[in-house]
């Protein structure tokens, strides 16, 4: 194991004082530590793409490397900047990348990540970016030595950390927004007022995992449920493509981080008008699944948003009081 502290001091000793990326339950531990940082040294950003985008604008700017953390999962969202503006054969721009490596070899984890674990280290390959793993103290001198080629090559690198590397002696505070509804709490409401021959789309995280666990313990039947166990931030567009060849009522359970991951989707929805698509955002301003990082949703007017992209109606919930007859007039617009 690697003490996070350790971790970051040898970043700071080869002057890597800027991060960006999108929280990992892996990396979580890392992220707690440099969630306090400043706004100029530290951005959680909407997709791993963006993270690689504002890493090279920190670059040209000033000719440092940054350090980009994401999960693997999220690696491929980061292949177009990594392959058509930072790689060699363009721009050749040098960045650090701290990737969360679910489905690691004999590490079990769900289908999805162990599918995508299982290829990692071959698409980083692919992409001729060089990488170290991390598993003990001692391989903190191939961090270095993998930073130094960064710089000497101006290439992008990377290191993969497995489940369980990191730790750390402080305890780590988990922000979350208990101001309103327990999701839990609205989720069982809602699947036993919606129409029996409803769909559900559900987003990644904790939103698909309680959905399940509700309707098994509660033994809950209206509806039938779609899982999304990856593709954070792609639920909208799922539940978009089965809404149009359809009549049945199309529900979106959704979460304020992946609807920012791809907020374009909302647009192309509200251009198309589906009567019987309903797009539920559960705003807890947080990456909860992940450590409880801001999301900073929190900012968003979204009933402006709503109407500019074209949507019909916008509805909010944000206290218990005459929910069940919210959801009805939900649910009937």
């Amino acid at each position: 194991m690697i003490l996070v502290e350790n971790l970051i001091n040898v970043l700071k000793e080869k002057k890597i004082d800027f991060y960006t990326g999108v929280p990992d339950c892996i990396l979580k531990i890392f992220c707690s530590h440099i969630e306090n940082f400043s706004k100029k040294k530290h951005i959680v950003s909407t997709s791993e793409g963006s993270a690689t985008s504002i890493g090279i604008g920190y670059h040209l700017s000033t000719k440092k490397i940054p350090c980009i953390y994401l999960q693997n999962s999220g690696l491929s969202n980061a292949i177009n900047p990594l392959i058509s503006i930072a790689s060699k054969e363009v721009y050749s721009i040098p960045l650090l990348l701290m990737i969360g490596w679910r489905g690691a070899p004999k590490k079990p984890d769900e289908p999805q990540h162990l599918a995508k674990g299982k290829i990692t280290p071959k698409l980083l390959k692919l992409l001729k970016i060089n990488y170290c793993i991390l598993n003990k103290e001692k391989d903190l001198n191939k961090l270095k030595n993998i930073i130094k080629k960064a710089n000497q090559n101006k290439r992008v690198v990377a290191c993969l950390i497995k489940k369980g590397t990191l730790y750390t002696k402080k305890k780590i505070k988990k922000n979350l927004n208990t101001k309103f509804i327990l999701r839990s709490d609205f989720i069982k409401i809602f699947i036993k007022l919606i129409p029996k021959k409803s769909k559900l789309i559900s987003t990644t995280g904790y939103t698909s995992r309680e959905l399940m666990e509700i309707r098994s313990r509660n033994k809950i039947s209206n509806g039938k449920d779609f899982y999304m166990v990856g593709g954070m931030g792609h639920s909208s567009s799922v539940a978009l493509g089965y809404a149009l060849n359809s009549k049945k009522n199309i529900f979106c359970l959704d979460g304020d981080g992946a609807i920012l991951m791809h907020l374009g989707s909302m647009r192309t929805i509200g251009y198309l008008k589906n009567e019987n698509l309903k797009h539920i955002v559960l705003n807890n301003n947080s990456h909860e699944s992940v450590g409880g990082q801001t999301t900073t949703a929190s900012g968003i007017d979204f009933k402006k948003l709503s109407k500019s992209l074209g949507y019909r109606h916008y509805l909010i919930i944000n206290s218990k009081k005459n929910l069940k007859s919210k959801i009805k007039n939900f649910i009937k617009k």
